[in-house]
């Protein structure tokens, strides 16, 4: 009851700094001394770094020293690019390793909380380990959410792709990282490759010393004795000051924390000169003509840097680790409405196709490294995902189409082409169950995620190919999203519907199917009782599109089940021309010649 009540009162507490925060001024913030803070102007302003927690030595009850809590803003300035999270994360690698420089370094999004206190624990396990700690990357944590309906109606736990995929590539090389709850080893986002045994035995450190005057140096002397048993090739590398900077770029302190294997700070450092080797490496122009983005840190060239970055260290020869601790390690939010479900699928599959038309392609980049064949074949599914969605689009109009012509979807079979289709089909059912048996994913988390496939394909998908075929021929496109109603229920978002360009593709299908239902069926009834076995097959395959499309239906008609206007438009308008082709034009059938008119008298 006290800590029901505490918390009750945390809770008060919590809403209220959240409520006066979101009451700007007209003038802006203020800081406590008067003046203007920096950071008003969210296009153009300073690096800011205020350390809340740490810089006087904060202890616990128990007398340990505290984490440091510190608050991070990157330079902003118009004009430049700043690679949005991945270039934010790359700021925050640099000022953690001025500061504290620890060997690891935990990625959780802002809408993720840590639900597991042990999870962080079991991370260090793996990276610890005094085997294949060294030469494990990372350690990634399934992503898991509050919040979501209770027939999770879009498949936004994704449970076929975190208990089935992800769980198959933790036996190949690891699995791919997915952005957030993920515990990195620090030394795996510097761009180096995993140490041999010799590395290992040998070990490397380097120290640098602050003074009030001037910047670091480092003694190179020192690191050549380190190293005097390593290859010629990787001591020479250790030899110039000049190839540090061109790879990390020009902070001493940040490149003598980079050659520090274990992590820590070199013993004697000034804190406040830290701080300011900290704005330092925040700065705009400070990745300039490095390789941070492109061999260090987080990738820079596509929306999902997370495959790409996990991707560039498996190429390096790098392994990870997917842990699953039976109470999950973080939980966050998901857009629970169609429209934001359908945008945040198009983030992800645009990021696809950006990949798939860069040098990072998997399906020509790193084969001179380390990569596993079925690593490799693993990456390249999730960069050409997209492009299966023509081949569906043309198989969910391809039944309504039939219905509309008169044909069979499927063409007359021998015996042994059946057995062949039949075998396919059987194989394709057994590896399911299978699947579902070692997983143990219920059926219909498995359902959700067939019927949101398909979903996703004919809208998303397809406009992410689009995207990226613009975005190649220098275009840039950009689908809006409006919203037309709301709910503040409980789950009032689930039934939120946002017009958005997205919409209308499968839209169309389903009305177009629809259509030639109704076409099929007008026509089994002027042809006679025999055309009706024929129709049942057809209009079989144009009911399992709709079953597929059931979930994005029901998110069009909300919660009172009123479809909106401008669908209601949209399918009057396409049932009109869909109806003038099948009545009138016939476009799909041959041609039929009529009879030879000929003057034949009284005989006629």
């Amino acid at each position: 009851a006290i800590m029901q009540r505490e918390y009750e009162e945390f809770k008060v507490r919590i809403n209220v700094l959240v409520a006066e925060s979101q009451k700007k001024p007209e003038e802006g913030w203020v800081l406590q001394d008067g003046t203007p803070w920096p950071g008003n102007n969210t296009d153009n302003h300073p690096g800011m770094i205020q350390v809340c927690l740490g810089s006087a030595g904060a202890v616990d009850i128990e007398g340990k020293s505290l984490p440091r809590l510190v608050y991070v803003s990157r330079e902003k300035c118009s004009g430049y690019q700043h690679h949005n999270k991945a270039g934010a994360m790359n700021s925050l690698l640099r000022v953690s390793a001025v500061l504290s420089n620890a060997p690891f370094v935990l990625n959780l999004d802002c809408d993720q909380y840590i639900n597991n206190s042990k999870a962080i624990r079991e991370a260090m396990c793996f990276l610890m380990d005094p085997l294949l700690g060294k030469k494990t990357a990372y350690v990634q944590f399934p992503r898991r959410f509050d919040g979501i309906d209770d027939s999770d109606r879009y498949a936004n736990h994704n449970s076929v792709f975190y208990d089935i995929n992800m769980k198959c590539l933790d036996g190949i090389q690891g699995p791919v990282y997915v952005g957030t709850g993920c515990v990195f080893n620090r030394q795996a986002l510097y761009g180096y490759k995993p140490p041999t045994e010799k590395r290992q035995k040998t070990g490397f450190s380097c120290c640098c010393c602050c003074s009030d005057d001037s910047r670091s140096e480092l003694d190179f002397e020192e690191i050549d004795d380190v190293f005097e048993d390593s290859d010629e090739q990787e001591k020479s590398s250790f030899m110039s000051l000049k190839v540090f900077e061109k790879k990390f770029g020009e902070s001493p302190v940040f490149i003598a924390s980079a050659l520090m294997e274990d992590g820590g700070l070199p013993k004697g450092t000034n804190t406040q000169i830290l701080v300011k080797e900290a704005i330092h490496v925040i700065s705009i122009g400070y990745e300039e003509k490095t390789e941070w983005g492109k061999e260090i840190g987080w990738l820079y060239g596509s929306t999902t840097e997370d495959i790409l970055t996990g991707f560039n260290m498996h190429c390096r020869g790098w392994k990870s680790v997917y842990c699953m601790p039976e109470r999950a390690a973080f939980k966050g939010s998901a857009p629970i409405n169609l429209s934001d479900r359908l945008h945040q699928v198009l983030k992800w599959a645009s990021g696809s196709t950006e990949i798939f038309f860069s040098g990072y392609c998997p399906l020509w980049y790193g084969y001179s490294g380390k990569l596993k064949w079925l690593q490799r074949l693993a990456y390249t599914n999730h960069v050409v995902y997209p492009f299966s969605s023509i081949p569906l689009l043309v198989y969910c109009m391809i039944p309504a189409i039939c219905l509309l012509t008169g044909k069979f979807i499927l063409p007359t079979l021998t015996s042994l082409a059946s057995i062949w289709l039949m075998a396919l089909f059987i194989s394709i059912i057994l590896t399911c169950v299978l699947e579902l048996r070692w997983s143990k994913v219920n059926i219909q988390d498995w359902w959700r995620n067939e019927q949101f496939w398909v979903i996703g394909g004919v809208s998303a998908h397809l406009f992410a190919v689009f995207q990226g075929l613009l975005k190649v021929a220098g275009l840039d496109t950009n689908f809006t999203v409006r919203t037309k109603s709301a709910d503040n229920a409980a789950f009032g978002q689930l039934h939120v519907f946002k017009w958005t360009t997205l919409l209308i593709p499968p839209t169309s299908i389903v009305i177009l199917n629809m259509v030639g239902i109704v076409a099929g069926v007008s026509e089994a009834i002027n042809s006679g009782y025999n055309s009706w076995g024929l129709l049942f097959g057809k209009v079989f395959f144009s009911f399992w599109v709709i079953v597929h499309l059931y979930p994005f239906l029901k998110g069009l008609m909300g919660r009172q089940n009123r479809t909106p206007i401008i669908v209601v438009l949209w399918a009057t308008l396409l049932a009109l021309i869909f109806s003038m082709i099948w009545v009138r034009i016939d476009v799909f059938l041959p041609k039929k010649t009529g009879p030879v008119l000929s003057q034949c008298g009284i005989e006629c």
